[in-house]
């Protein structure tokens, strides 16, 4: 798989798609007025064992400890082998700390977002989320031709 990525042209470093992330989050917050996702995550799921490559929230320590219960309704999603990069799902009745988007960013690896205060289904209901989620496609967009890879020297997320 790695193989045909880099025939496909080029691709993004773990630095460059945090960097993207960010940026994405800091529009989404703006146009929202308020902080949309406070906790989200570069996470790796190749060869069926879940790793963090990047974290930014309020749970440093527990985060991938209850990563495969804060999944929740996203699990199923996530393992659909139909999505491709930049190809994203949101789980409409995820609260506290369930998950409530994805994005695909490369070959089993994934942003997962969360407002761990907040549900995706109160977060839409306000109207400014209309604009606030174009970011976050934009993200999409921008990483379809050029998909993360991870390398052998790649910095993983340390505590």
């Amino acid at each position: 798989m790695a193989e045909n990525l880099l025939l496909l042209g080029t691709i993004m470093t773990l630095d460059e798609v945090k960097l993207l992330i960010k940026a994405s989050a800091a529009q989404m917050d703006a146009l929202y007025g308020k902080t949309v996702f406070d906790e989200w995550a570069v996470i790796s799921l190749a060869e069926n064992r879940a790793r963090v490559l990047a974290y930014v929230g309020p749970r440093n320590d527990d985060f991938l400890k209850n990563f495969a219960n804060d999944l929740g309704s996203l699990r199923s999603e996530l393992m659909d082998a139909n999505y491709g990069v930049g190809d994203f799902a949101f789980a409409r009745h995820g609260t506290g700390t369930s998950f409530e988007a994805f994005m695909v960013l490369g070959h089993a690896i994934y942003l997962i977002c969360n407002n761990t205060s907040d549900s995706m289904d109160n977060i839409a209901r306000d109207p400014r989320w209309l604009k606030a989620q174009v970011p976050f496609a934009e993200l999409g967009d921008k990483l379809r031709p050029d998909p993360l890879l991870i390398v052998t020297d790649t910095q993983f997320f340390k505590k």
